[in-house]
């Protein structure tokens, strides 16, 4: 089958609702072949996950998710500030979870959470080489705990309840992958 055929228009948007965290439109496409539909799609900023590295260990953080309504463990990230590049957002959000930075940051992928519902990127990093530099500075609404965890554990509780965020596990597998040799070179 051609591509091509594969592709949708879209004709217009309209806001359906905004909020602080993310934005939510119906998409109006039509297909190649002229089937018309309206699409839900979530909007948001892109976001950061950062894999930090300690020899054996990882540095994790806990904090509450309101969806889960539980705590969850995971690797540092979040929100990419306007104006902020991906690898910016990354130590800036080590630093602030954590209070490390960073000596190696590298790139290991940029995906999107879900191309079905969302519009925004997820960028992780391995951080490597940290060093502790200073306390946490967190937003007004986060509370985070921070801890290093051993690798073989976290490898052992991914997926589970107390680590239940998918996109960590995504990232764990981005890190196993380069660990083995067959991503991010």
């Amino acid at each position: 089958m051609n591509d091509e055929k594969l592709i949708w228009t879209e004709k217009s948007s309209k806001d359906l609702l905004k909020t602080v965290v993310f934005d939510v439109t119906s998409r109006h496409s039509v297909s190649s072949d002229g089937l018309e539909g309206d699409y839900i799609v979530v909007n948001a900023r892109d976001w950061v996950i950062v894999v930090p590295e300690d020899g054996d260990d990882f540095l994790m953080v806990k904090q509450w998710r309101h969806g889960e309504k539980a705590l969850s463990i995971e690797f540092p990230g979040g929100v990419i500030d306007a104006g902020e590049e991906p690898e910016q957002a990354a130590r800036r959000e080590l630093l602030e979870e954590t209070g490390c930075e960073a000596g190696i940051m590298t790139k290991l992928a940029t995906f999107n959470p879900n191309p079905a519902l969302f519009s925004n990127h997820v960028h992780v990093f391995l951080a490597q080489d940290l060093k502790q530099t200073s306390a946490q500075k967190l937003d007004e609404d986060e509370y985070v705990n921070f801890f290093k965890m051993p690798k073989s554990e976290v490898l052992e509780k991914m997926g589970t309840s107390e680590m239940p965020h998918g996109l960590m596990l995504s990232a764990l597998g981005l890190y196993l992958a380069r660990e083995k040799g067959d991503c991010c070179k």
